[in-house]
């Protein structure tokens, strides 16, 4: 029987670097980022929510409370957000070899 603590670790390899994208928006895919970010946050603040059992909507009300969420981070986003999108972007630029 082999001993884990004797293995051989495997090689650590270094993380392959992004190539630089072409034609897309930092600033897009920051606001999008913070969008998701956001929904996230929601979708774990509603299951704190406690239910009464008043409405019992089963599995629809569980799909329609992740909508829900998602929704409410894409309006949190439009609306300025928490501030994740311009230092998102300025880290994606940073990423692709350009200056901010």
């Amino acid at each position: 029987m082999d001993d884990i603590a004797s293995a051989t670790p495997l090689p650590v390899r270094p993380a392959p670097q992004m190539p630089p994208a072409t034609g897309h928006d930092p600033g897009a895919t920051a606001r999008a980022f913070e969008s998701v970010f956001a929904g996230q946050m929601a979708k774990i603040m509603m299951e704190t929510v406690p239910t009464d059992g008043a409405f019992s909507g089963g599995h629809g009300e569980e799909i329609f409370r992740g909508m829900l969420a998602e929704r409410m981070g894409d309006a949190i986003a439009q609306h300025g957000g928490f501030g994740l999108a311009p230092a998102v972007m300025g880290q994606i630029i940073r990423m692709q070899g350009g200056k901010k």
